[in-house]
This record gives C-alpha cells, sequence and structure tokens, in this order.
C-alpha cells in the first residue's frame, strides 16, 4: 500500500523535473530583488510587476533554535527544528530545519532544501513541507 502526500500549500514549493525540490517565489525587476513566499505585489516596493521564480535550494544557516512545545493546531513531532537560511541571492528564508539539537548545528553551515514530513490528515495523508538539512558537519568555506 502507498502512502498518499500532499503539500501544505501549494504555493510554496513544488518538485523539478530532476527530482529536486524547488521554493517558489517572486522576483520584481522594478527593485531587482527575490523574496518568498510568493506574493502578487513586491514586499519592497509594492510594484506589481512579481515573476514567479524557482529558488535555490542550497544556503547557509544564519541562525536557528529548537520548537520543543507544539504551537497551536500543530500535530507533528517535537522537538524540531527551524531557523534562517540564507541563500545565494543574499534572501534569507524562516524555515524547518531538519536537525532538532541546536549544539549540532552551526553559524554558516552548508545547508540543502528537502521534503520533510509534517502531520498526517485524519484521513491517513501525509502533508509534507520544506526544510532545509546540514550538507556538511561546520560551516561552508
Amino acid at each position: 500500500m502507498s502512502t498518499v502526500t500532499r503539500a501544505v500549500h501549494n504555493t510554496l514549493f513544488r518538485l523539478g523535473d530532476d527530482g529536486e525540490i524547488r521554493l517558489l517565489g517572486g522576483f520584481s525587476p522594478s527593485s531587482a530583488k527575490f523574496h518568498f513566499p510568493l506574493l502578487a505585489a513586491c514586499p519592497y516596493t509594492g510594484a506589481d510587476d512579481v515573476e514567479l521564480v524557482e529558488l535555490s535550494g542550497h544556503g547557509t544557516l544564519w541562525g536557528w533554535t529548537a520548537v520543543t512545545t507544539a504551537p497551536p493546531g500543530y500535530s507533528g513531532e517535537i522537538p524540531f527544528g527551524f531557523g534562517v537560511v540564507e541563500l545565494p541571492d543574499g534572501l534569507r528564508v524562516l524555515a524547518r530545519i531538519t536537525e532538532s539539537d541546536p549544539a549540532k548545528l552551526e553559524f554558516g553551515m552548508e545547508m540543502h532544501l528537502v521534503v520533510a514530513p509534517l502531520h498526517a490528515d485524519d484521513d491517513g495523508t501525509q502533508v509534507v513541507t520544506y526544510a532545509f538539512a546540514p550538507t556538511t558537519k561546520g560551516p561552508s568555506k
């Protein structure tokens, strides 16, 4: 029996033809800036010239913590990691971190994007989200 899965929200990420996960963000030519998640208007200028872009699936860790108490309405596993990952274009993304032990993470650590389980719906459907996982055991050089 195969497990049915669905994304927590269909506008946050998608799987590319190469099987890699991609965050769906926006780029505004008038501000020359990227943003995530995708919005209809540029969050920096309010311009309505936003284009859908696939953001990099790699970055560096900027900050992190462990969530040890379930937020209201959350039914997934505890603890889980949460942090800020900077993508190559300078955009910083808030995301789950697959490592929940803060002592195993370091500032500047290389990270890569993965699909992570969030919880199961009442009908057994596995709900998944995006997360970043450590690529190396230390900071990038």
